[in-house]
């Protein structure tokens, strides 16, 4: 059995399955090892606030109370209830029909948000229908969606957005054991929780530079049109108005609309707040700078227990891991590739698809690694692939 501790409660014997940051910014050279030396101890103190054991594969330790201090409460302490998802076929099994999730979703979102745009109600019915079918082929293989999730569409960025939130959404409740229905509410909450930004001027979004304080306000202002918008669509969950007010809320307070801290946010804010910073941050914006995916983990490990709940930061790395499905790498060879699947049991060695070689050119055919040597992760954008060539 799997159990996150605290490094204080290390001891000989352990088997430390993960760490609370990347493999890669340790000293560690294999992923997973029994603790048999003090030296090991205290370079995971000095490193890690906590690792995830494996009681399976080595000693268990005994819980320790929570003592105060700077790292109170979580909200992961408020799960009630936990659910075991096994995948249950290979990403590339699930691939095709990931693509017709992914296109019908996309086929609903554009006519539910050009409604939006026009006025109208949104349709609660196809907004459910969008996110049952993306759950249940996350529930699957969570690889094949969230592979999916960075093939973008020219000119609808809200909507690609919106799409990949909700996936990552969705992900992450499934990594946290969360029940079904729960998930299902997470999912909406990602594809509509800025479904506001529709009434806010185009050109206001798309501007190409940074933004007058007058500008940053009225941006803001798309929190209440979302929270506008969905108390007036009947057939929706209930709870999904106020729930979509807390997506740029911050655990201590710096975050709007309302100055929320710490627990006044809960469990499904704290998701949303965390996701949404995360695709913000790896993806191209029309200003400010665009971040590698291990670039943006490291953002959110230095700001836990400050802008985020720290243990929550702690299992969202876990769910991402170093190198994302559909990220972008440049391997120890100098090859440039795409993150196709995670590799549960060697985590720094996912499976890619070559598709330049080292001097940059273009494979005529791309070739598969299944345990990949990874050098970095690139930005988006800084090498010219357009993956949906390889996976549409």
């Amino acid at each position: 059995m799997k159990k996150l501790i605290s490094v204080e409660q290390l001891k000989y014997g352990v088997y430390v399955n993960a760490l609370d940051r990347p493999w890669t910014d340790t000293p560690f050279m294999y992923q997973g090892f029994v603790v048999n030396s003090e030296a090991q101890i205290q370079a995971l103190k000095k490193y890690c606030r906590k690792v995830t054991i494996d009681t399976d594969k080595g000693s268990d330790v005994a819980p320790i109370p929570f003592a105060g201090g700077a790292r109170g409460p979580s909200v992961l302490d408020t799960i009630k209830e936990r659910v075991t998802y096994e995948e249950l076929v290979p990403v590339t099994t699930e691939l095709p029909a990931a693509r017709l999730v992914q296109s019908k979703t996309t086929l609903i979102l554009k006519d539910v948000f050009g409604s939006v745009q026009a006025g109208k109600a949104l349709d609660a019915p196809r907004v459910r229908e969008a996110v049952s079918n993306m759950t249940d082929s996350v529930v699957r293989n969570p690889d094949a969606m969230l592979l999916l999730a960075k093939m973008k569409e020219a000119g609808l960025h809200t909507l690609d957005r919106a799409m990949g939130v909700s996936i990552y959404m969705i992900t992450f409740g499934r990594f946290l054991s969360l029940p079904r229905a729960q998930i299902d509410l997470l999912g909406m909450l990602g594809l509509l929780q800025d479904v506001g930004k529709l009434r806010l001027p185009a050109d206001l979004l798309a501007r190409n530079g940074p933004l007058d304080e007058a500008e940053l306000e009225l941006c803001k202002t798309h929190v209440a049109h979302s929270i506008a918008i969905l108390e007036e669509t009947s057939g929706l969950p209930r709870e999904l108005p106020a729930l979509a007010a807390l997506h740029h809320e911050r655990l201590d307070g710096s975050g709007y609309p309302n100055g929320l801290k710490g627990a006044e946010i809960g469990l499904f804010g704290s998701m949303a707040g965390l996701v949404d910073s995360f695709d913000a941050l790896t993806e191209p914006r029309p200003y400010g700078e665009t971040l590698a995916p291990a670039a943006a983990l490291r953002v959110f490990y230095d700001e836990r227990d400050s802008k985020f709940d720290g243990p929550l930061v702690e299992q969202f790395i876990q769910c991402i891991g170093t190198y994302p499905v559909g990220a972008l790498v440049e391997l120890h060879s100098s090859e440039i590739a795409i993150v196709i699947a995670r590799n549960p049991r060697l985590k720094l060695f996912p499976r890619v698809m070559v598709i330049f070689d080292l001097h940059r050119n273009k494979l005529k055919t791309p070739k598969i690694i299944e345990q990949a040597g990874i050098k970095r992760t690139l930005p988006k954008g800084s090498v010219e692939i357009d993956p949906a060539e390889y996976f549409l």
